[in-house]
């Protein structure tokens, strides 16, 4: 067996890794809205936060009554009960990375976990 596992992923809407890759730790999905998309629902997670990465395009995020508008390279943390939807530009396609681990489960960092040799 393999201590890794690989996937290509393609132009879909929505891709979820943790069947893909096996993810035992963290789900993790590529997203893609056209332009004038959004995601259809508001929400929020019971333990989970979310990390979301905007790979490229532009658009918004609604969190908790705010409007944080994003773009290519912008990062954003989101608590797990903040409720939250998210926006495509209406003259801009948008793909993100979205990240969903339990909130205060990091033990330690690469530095502290990690083995050399």
């Amino acid at each position: 067996m393999k201590n890794y596992s690989k996937v290509s992923v393609g132009a879909d809407a929505r891709t979820e890794l943790h069947d893909k890759l096996g993810l035992t730790g963290a789900e993790i999905s590529v997203n893609s809205m056209p332009a004038g998309a959004s995601v259809p629902f508001v929400h929020a997670h019971k333990q989970n936060e979310e990390i979301y990465g905007i790979l490229s395009g532009k658009g918004k995020a609604e969190i908790d009554g705010d409007v944080v508008e994003l773009q290519a390279g912008d990062w954003v943390r989101i608590a797990p009960s903040a409720k939250r939807r998210f926006f495509a530009a209406d003259d801009s396609a948008i793909t993100y990375i979205c990240v969903q681990v339990k909130a205060g489960s990091l033990e330690g960092f690469s530095g502290d976990d990690g083995i050399i040799g």
